[in-house]
């Protein structure tokens, strides 16, 4: 098998200023076709690192892919570092000097600096690859029988560069055997209980197939994997069927898919409309939803409805359900469902009210205790979940379980 090490270069990575969302992309596609991921390394902009790395990495890979360090500024060392890595001289490549002068005259229509010309330069020894997202052009080394791609930290310069001359490169140079994957999603099953229900299908699983446990927010994803021929795909296949039938009672989706895609994809089908009433998630539904494509052709829009005025104003809250149960009550909720719903003349509303934290907790309302509620021409439903992690965490827990609760009452 194809494997790959992926170097992230950067000290903003390792303080943890900048989060590397890179390596997982770049891991993801990779392991599209075929290759599978040795390592994944984070090193600060220091020379010996990032030469050690190159050196460690390169024993046990057939490709090294590089991100990060091929700005203009002092810090970035990724390029001369690499030019003498492979024993080469920095020269103008003539169409990535176009590229920066093109950017500065016509885009950015400002004058360029030397720095930015500099840019131009590469290693003679490297193929050239273009960037048609930015300035800093990517690069391909080969030393013996391992291939290196250089690429910008920039996620979407890194991006076009894999997807345009990475990939087919890579399809070019090796026989690439693609990973089949099936995925579902489960919801209402924690991860142990749902290995408990599955230990005799695991245990029977042909040698050829890998299963997994993805668990996030409250739901749990499994996944059957698989690497080979037709054979490979038709046994994938018949094992997914037999996991749909196991877990049919907790069966969110049998595609990997995210919760939001899953309520988008039913309202699309259904030609239905949804509208939020967002107390506790502050605006985080709306999010998730307006985050899918399309998703302006069946949500009408919400309501941040925090202080209680709002509640009352905006949806139409009574002041003596507030004042007799609590903002963060069923009754409460319900309410905001239905006053969402009546607003944006929607077939659906769903709404949220809870106690995120640190603080406004009570012994009854502890942090994490969240109202939600779901009203359609079917009635209104409603439910109390209790969280117990931070803030942030409590936010992304509420607003993807509403979302969870809103399929489940869809019918």
């Amino acid at each position: 098998m194809i494997k790959a090490s992926i170097i992230t270069i950067g000290d903003e990575l390792l303080i943890g200023q900048t989060i590397d969302t890179n390596s997982a992309w770049i891991a993801t596609e990779l392991n599209k076709i075929g290759i599978r991921i040795h390592r994944r390394v984070a090193v600060g902009d220091v020379w010996e690192e990032i030469w050690d790395a190159l050196n460690e990495e390169s024993k046990n890979v057939n490709v090294i892919i590089i991100t990060g360090g091929l700005g203009p500024t002092s810090d970035d060392i990724t390029k001369p570092l690499l030019c003498k890595y492979f024993n080469g001289s920095l020269v103008i490549d003539p169409l990535a000097l176009e590229n920066v002068k093109h950017i500065f005259e016509k885009l950015l229509n400002r004058p360029m600096l030397e720095r930015n010309l500099k840019q131009a330069e590469v290693p003679d020894t490297c193929k050239v690859i273009q960037n048609k997202r930015g300035t800093a052009p990517g690069m391909i080394f080969q030393k013996e029988n391992v291939f290196f791609f250089s690429m910008p930290g920039v996620p979407h310069e890194m991006k076009g560069m894999m997807q345009d001359d990475v990939i087919p490169f890579l399809h070019q140079k090796f026989t690439l055997s693609p990973v089949l994957h099936r995925t579902l999603l489960t919801a209402g099953i924690g991860e142990s209980y749902l290995a408990e229900l599955l230990i005799d299908f695991e245990r029977e699983l042909p040698n050829s197939i890998k299963m997994a446990y993805l668990p996030s927010y409250g739901m749990v994803k499994v996944r059957l994997s698989s690497q080979g021929g037709e054979e490979n795909v038709i046994l994938v296949e018949t094992q997914f069927k037999k996991l749909k039938t196991l877990v049919e009672a907790y069966l969110v989706t049998d595609e990997d898919k995210s919760i939001p895609e899953v309520i988008s994809q039913l309202y699309w089908d259904r030609k239905q409309t949804l509208a939020v009433a967002e107390s506790c998630t502050g605006g985080y539904i709306s999010h998730l939803i307006t985050m899918i494509p399309g998703s302006s052709s069946f949500f009408m829009g919400g309501v941040v409805s925090y202080a209680n005025e709002m509640k009352m104003d905006a949806l139409g809250v009574p002041a003596e359900t507030i004042q007799s149960f609590g903002a963060v009550s069923l009754q409460t909720v319900e309410k905001m469902a239905e006053g969402v719903r009546n607003l944006a003349n929607s077939d659906y509303g769903l709404a949220t009210s809870g106690i995120m934290g640190p603080g406004g907790a009570t012994d009854q309302k502890p942090v994490g205790y969240v109202c939600v509620a779901v009203s359609s021409t079917k009635g209104t439903f409603s439910k109390i979940f209790q969280f117990r992690f931070d803030r942030q965490r409590n936010i992304e827990l509420s607003a993807l379980n509403a979302l969870e609760f809103l399929r489940k009452n869809m019918g």
